[in-house]
């Protein structure tokens, strides 16, 4: 079983949640939270594998508590839920540690499967909306510069998978693409994400958009 926190000051939004993810079988929503405050203690409380959190709630919002979450030991996957995929608060919440976002439109069955994805450790983005999220990120000469310092020291291969990471693929298209084993990509990447002080997949797909890596 999936263990699911789900975090949204709406009552209603909450239960809509409730109802589809306990159809599956294979999730178990073990805790609620009205406001980022509560999704904290509910994090230490409930040890979710996955948080479903809302950005735009009254007191703490979403953004300070994926921060505070992500900067646990051994936090959950963040996934933030947002009404419009254009929401500038996504790129504050991804650069916080979120893992992935969902617009709460996203279809039940979808949902359910996003789900399972993100406990698995992968990202969860809805491709079309990402791709425009991360390209109105990379936008500013100052962002762009300072995100092309940031990868300067990377050695070629490096950058390569960190343009991989940018385009959303995962270690076996990655390892398909640039002619390596799925093991070589995954040291890859996790040394990229120490390398660069990153703490999931998400921001380095962030970091390659921002450097121009990723050709949009």
């Amino acid at each position: 079983m999936i263990r699911v926190l789900l975090v949204d000051d709406d009552p209603m939004v909450r239960r809509h949640l409730r109802t589809i993810l306990g159809s599956s079988g294979e999730i178990d929503v073990v805790g609620e939270a009205r406001d980022g405050a509560e999704a904290v203690e509910e994090v230490l409380r409930g040890r979710p594998e996955v948080v479903l959190m809302d950005l735009r709630m009254p007191g703490v919002d979403g953004v300070s508590a994926t921060r505070e979450i992500a900067g646990l030991a051994d936090p959950p996957v963040v996934i933030v839920l947002t009404t419009f995929d254009s929401d500038s608060h996504v790129l504050a919440a991804l650069d916080a540690g979120a893992g992935g976002f969902l617009v709460k439109t996203t279809p039940a069955e979808d949902l359910l499967n996003l789900v399972k994805v993100a406990a698995d450790g992968h990202v969860v983005l809805s491709p079309v909306a990402a791709r425009r999220l991360l390209t109105q990120s990379s936008r500013g000469d100052e962002r762009r510069e300072a995100a092309q310092a940031r990868i300067a020291e990377l050695g070629e291969r490096e950058r390569e998978v960190l343009a991989c990471l940018g385009e959303g693929l995962t270690n076996p298209e990655i390892a398909q693409r640039l002619f390596l084993s799925e093991t070589t990509v995954k040291s890859y990447v996790s040394r990229l994400l120490v390398k660069l002080d990153l703490t999931h997949r998400t921001q380095a797909a962030l970091l390659a958009h921002r450097a121009g890596l990723t050709g949009d």
